[in-house]
Parts: structure tokens; C-alpha cells; sequence
């Protein structure tokens, strides 16, 4: 269960699959210093938390996102 006891926001969203583009919402789940923050600290369940990790790294990886922040 989340930290905030409401289940995953995604979820309740009705969000199927994280698209990479989506740099706004990727920023919500990454920490100031880039890493991707663990699923029982952002509340999401294993389907969307590996999901966003795909996306995370496809964004990372095309420079839409940073690798590490300074």
C-alpha cells in the first residue's frame, strides 16, 4: 500500500502504459538527483512502477531527461 494509503495514482488515473514523452509526469517520480524513487515511497503498484522505469530510462536515454543532477 502507499505511504499516503490511497493505492497507486496511476491506477486510479486509469493510465495503461507510461509513455516516455510524458516528461512532466516522469519528473514526479525521479528525485532532484535523478535516481527513480522506489515504489513503497511513491505508492505505485509493480505494473506501473516497472512501466515507469522503462519510460524513465527510454527518456533518459533520447536526453529527454538527465542522466544525474548537478
Amino acid at each position: 500500500m502507499a505511504v499516503n494509503g490511497k493505492g497507486c495514482k496511476l491506477c486510479q488515473e486509469k493510465i495503461k502504459e507510461v509513455d516516455y514523452k510524458d516528461v512532466n509526469l516522469l519528473k514526479k517520480f525521479i528525485n532532484p538527483y535523478g535516481k527513480i524513487i522506489y515504489r513503497k515511497r511513491t505508492g505505485t503498484c509493480a505494473r506501473h512502477q516497472r512501466s515507469l522505469a522503462r519510460a524513465i530510462k527510454r527518456a533518459r536515454h533520447l536526453a529527454l531527461l538527465p542522466f544525474v543532477e548537478r
